[in-house]
């Protein structure tokens, strides 16, 4: 009984591995489009990540930014003012502490931002090929998986109903 289970869960372990293999590799052949869309407004996907880190109102210091990115402070500072050349970020002085500085997406920059994933969540021709009930069997899939602190979802972790 007990070689079973044992026998069960590596089963399922490469299953999980396979499966998890090929939304890796699916997405990983799908980068073109997206540097594309990088591209097309000056971006790394260093950048991206941290463009989509930010906000137009309220902003965050500069140590929070590098703990966030997982960088030091000195690669924190060089992405920000790549952001800020590029018209995307701005650093504001902070209203509690006059030695500090926050930074907030321009109008600019959340405009950018939100292109960019209005393009980077545009179906791919491969998913437009699917017929209609795989494309809902992936959709149920991926959902029980759905990270809770996604953007689009909310507090409890369910998707904002969407297009």
């Amino acid at each position: 009984m007990l070689l079973r289970m044992v026998a069960r869960a590596k089963s399922k372990h490469r299953v999980a591995a396979r499966a998890w293999q090929l939304v890796f590799d699916f997405f990983a052949s799908t980068r073109p489009e997206r540097d594309r869309t990088l591209e097309s407004r000056k971006l790394t996907a260093n950048d991206s990540r941290a463009l989509m880190s930010l906000d137009i109102g309220a902003g965050k210091m500069m140590g929070t930014l590098a703990r966030e990115w997982c960088c030091d402070a000195s690669n924190a500072t060089w992405v920000v003012d790549r952001l800020e050349r590029l018209g995307y970020a701005q650093r504001r002085p902070s209203p509690t502490d006059r030695r500090a500085k926050l930074v907030v997406l321009t109008p600019r920059g959340a405009k950018a931002k939100s292109d960019i994933l209005e393009e980077f969540r545009t179906p791919p021709p491969a998913f437009l090929k699917l017929e209609r009930g795989d494309l809902e069997m992936l959709e149920k899939i991926l959902r029980k998986v759905e990270p809770a602190n996604r953007p689009g979802t909310t507090e409890a972790g369910s998707s904002k109903k969407r297009r």
